[in-house]
């Protein structure tokens, strides 16, 4: 047997009966000293042990488990790798210094997100609650932390997935050929046929974005009205949800085999595919050509910790909710470096596959450009503008090469110097288009870059149809774990059928929705996108940081140790082994520290940055800046204070016994465990007091201890149900050393 093991510690422990007190309260199974082994081969023979069937803990509790291991990193990889791995992280990269972004990146990822994203799978493995049960067991006072964390959830979800639905609406428009936004529409004015003039304007891609899709309008104080083909995409984005997640992490675990795999097939369909194209080498070299002097912005670096921040999903919950089901021996150090480095790891391959299409696409629009002012060439050529002795006599028009009319263009600039403007050429630089085209994020890069590079693609509705899946898988796992971070502290905190919350949940999310499905609705996306998560997110990570390296086991330590170390030590007894000391330091000093800094440039941002959004003028086919009226910037920040209010509501309330700690608030299975543990302590107790002390099974190390003097007796602490006021708080005890049965 491990010398990690329970059984082995308690062997060597001086202490007695009440540490299975202290394991009932922390939420560990306690040790059933007559069905042992330890107990059967006693010395001194005792009494033979009570045949009882060995329970696993996963069962004895009444909470769901993971069908499997895979199942569950499956479902932490679904939530963490997400849409802004294809259309956030491609666009830093590029803004950021290219290669060099990648530094900072995976300091930081080293820093404060790994030791973020384990704390949080810890906290949810050695609690089982979701996000509002365990914080009210850490320190009852933070306990709005959960709460905000739901908020957010609430919020993120509702934007999420009208993504979803975009996703869904571009899926079955791919399956025609040609691809309905390929060409600019054409209207008849009686016999004549003309372009669309909006269109014409801005690109064929794009119009049917803003127009074809969206149908947008100019502000955002024009609703519009509802978009019924957006209003349906919803529907079914969140149909699709509600049969994932209705039956818990049973359905949900098993939508997860194929949502988290399918899109790296894609994604390596799509990276061998670029690959062939001409210029992917270009773009994928203008993508890691390093600008090491952009490194060392402190720019860079608030934006490399904002996106590795928002990669793991830390503070949504979700990953909490996730890890509440798993065994209690699993090893979360281990999937916490695992799953981070995969969302890593993942960037990168779509960073590859992003800019080898992109870098198709400035090709052929440089190529483009070349043939456009070849032609103004030409017609100045033939109206006697320009001498032909300008032009290089190898030059032919006919197979004009980019080089050629690099050098045609630079003759021409030289010579024609004072009156070079007025002739309107361009000097079609392939950097100029790798650069507009790293220039896109978001929407933008998804709904009109990438589908604007797959129009060029042959077999292009193949190609569509593929991507547009992936993107309805992306988006399918992380509202899975969106949603999860919802459904679970409700259910462990109310009793209430999984499947009737859910559905209801997204009803009233979709009914909700319909403000992000109006022809206005893009807008309102921008607003949330914004600021429903941003800044309370970061302050929601910075309590359950602080909440566990400074306020952790407070009280419910003994020997005076340090709140920190009673967490490793409780770490320690979970997975078998010692974490590194490292992460001590990490969890006290360095994360705090830098996410304070993050939320201090955050805000500092917020105050600099004029609030507004980009609205598309239909007049001018452009996007143009405007500014929030006073009723949206309002709702702006109704949204931060809303998510983050009950942070301090919670904390008052508690502090003046305006309302109970919240850790009574036990799911129904809990309350089933702790009488069915109530009774076995009963017996353990009897069976061990009536050994002699050389006999009894030897209980956990000192350094184990949990409770100190001051309390009653371990039984009477736990089978009165009325004297447990907060497991989350702890006894104390003192008891008297073991003495036989008159």
């Amino acid at each position: 047997m491990p010398k990690s093991s329970k059984v082995t510690q308690r062997e060597h422990s001086n202490e007695h009966v009440t540490e299975s007190v202290a394991d009932l309260l922390a939420l560990e199974a306690p040790m059933d000293y007559k069905s042992s082994q330890m107990s059967m081969n006693m010395a001194g023979g005792g009494p033979p042990p009570i045949g009882k069937p060995d329970i696993s803990p996963d069962l004895e509790d009444g909470r769901p488990a993971w069908n499997s291991k895979l199942e569950y990193i499956l479902a932490q990889v679904g939530f963490s790798v997400g849409l802004g791995n294809v259309w956030r992280f491609p666009y830093l990269c590029q803004k950021n210094g290219g290669g060099a972004y990648l530094v900072p990146y995976f300091i930081l990822l080293i820093l404060i997100g790994i030791p973020l994203f384990f704390l949080e799978l810890a906290v949810g493995q050695r609690i089982r609650r979701g996000s509002i049960g365990v914080w009210n067991y850490v320190y009852p006072r933070l306990g709005g932390i959960g709460v905000s964390s739901l908020m957010v959830c609430g919020f993120v979800g509702l934007y999420y997935n009208v993504i979803i639905g975009w996703s869904i609406f571009y899926f079955f428009q791919s399956f025609q050929y040609p691809l309905p936004w390929s060409d600019c529409p054409i209207r008849r004015n009686g016999s004549q046929a003309i372009v669309e003039p909006e269109c014409e304007k801005s690109s064929a891609t794009t119009y049917f974005w803003y127009r074809e899709t969206l149908n947008i309008t100019s502000t955002i104080a024009d609703s519009g009205g509802l978009n019924w083909r957006m209003t349906l995409s919803l529907l079914a984005a969140w149909i699709i949800v509600c049969l994932a997640v209705i039956k818990g992490i049973q359905s949900s675990g098993k939508v997860m085999y194929f949502s988290s795999l399918f899109p790296y097939v894609v994604l390596f369909c799509f990276l061998v595919r670029g690959m062939f194209l001409k210029g992917a080498v270009d773009g994928i070299a203008h993508m890691f050509t390093p600008k090491l002097e952009i490194m060392l912005e402190p720019q860079v670096w608030r934006e490399a910790a904002t996106q590795v921040f928002f990669a793991l999903g830390l503070g949504f919950g979700g990953v909490i909710a996730f890890s509440s089901y798993n065994k209690r021996d699993n090893n979360c150090h281990f999937d916490a470096v695992l799953v981070s480095i995969i969302n890593f790891v993942t960037s990168i391959l779509a960073t590859l596959v992003v800019f080898a299409v992109l870098g198709f696409k400035a090709n052929v629009m440089n190529e483009k450009c070349v043939v456009e002012n070849a032609e103004k060439i030409l017609g100045y050529l033939n109206s006697n503008v320009l001498s032909q002795d300008l032009i290089p006599p190898h030059v032919n028009f006919s197979h004009l090469t980019v080089s050629d009319y690099a050098e045609m263009y630079g003759v021409i600039k030289i010579v024609k110097e004072d009156s070079f403007a007025q002739l309107g050429l361009e000097p079609c630089l392939l950097e100029d288009e790798l650069n507009k085209a790293g220039a896109v994020q978001g929407t933008g890069l998804a709904f009109i870059a990438f589908t604007e590079a797959m129009t060029h693609f042959p077999a292009s509705p193949f190609w569509s149809v593929m991507f547009f899946f992936m993107l309805i898988n992306l988006g399918l796992g992380s509202m899975i774990g969106t949603m999860t971070g919802i459904t679970t502290p409700i259910l462990d905190t109310f009793k209430i059928r999984k499947e009737v919350l859910t559905v209801g949940c997204c009803i009233v999310a979709f009914l909700c929705g319909l403000l992000f499905v109006q022809r206005s609705g893009n807008y309102f996306v921008t607003m949330f996108d914004d600021y429903s998560a941003g800044l309370p997110l970061t302050i929601v990570v910075i309590l359950e940081n602080i909440s566990v390296a400074w306020i952790y086991g407070t009280k419910r330590q003994a020997n005076s140790l340090t709140m920190l170390v009673k967490f490793m030590q409780d770490l320690e007894d979970m997975l078998g082994f010692r974490p590194s000391s490292i992460y001590f330091y990490l969890w006290k000093y360095v994360s705090p520290v830098c996410l304070i800094i993050l939320i201090s440039a955050t805000v500092v941002e917020m105050a600099i940055s004029p609030p507004g959004y980009n609205a598309w003028v239909q007049d001018l086919a452009t996007e143009r800046f405007q500014s929030y009226p006073p009723w949206a910037l309002t709702m702006c920040f109704a949204l931060i204070i809303v998510a983050m209010l009950p942070l301090p509501l919670v904390f008052i309330a508690r502090h003046f016994n305006w309302i109970p700690d919240g850790s009574n608030k036990l799911s129904v299975s809990y309350r089933k465990s702790l009488a069915k543990e109530a009774s076995n302590l009963e017996d353990e107790t009897r069976f061990i007091l009536g050994k002699n002390p050389s006999e009894a099974p030897s209980p956990m190390p000192s350094h184990r201890a949990y409770l100190g003097p001051g309390s009653t007796s371990p039984v009477e602490l736990i089978t009165n149900s009325t004297s447990i006021s907060g497991y989350g708080s702890g006894y104390q005890t003192n008891p008297a050393p073991p003495k036989s049965e008159s």
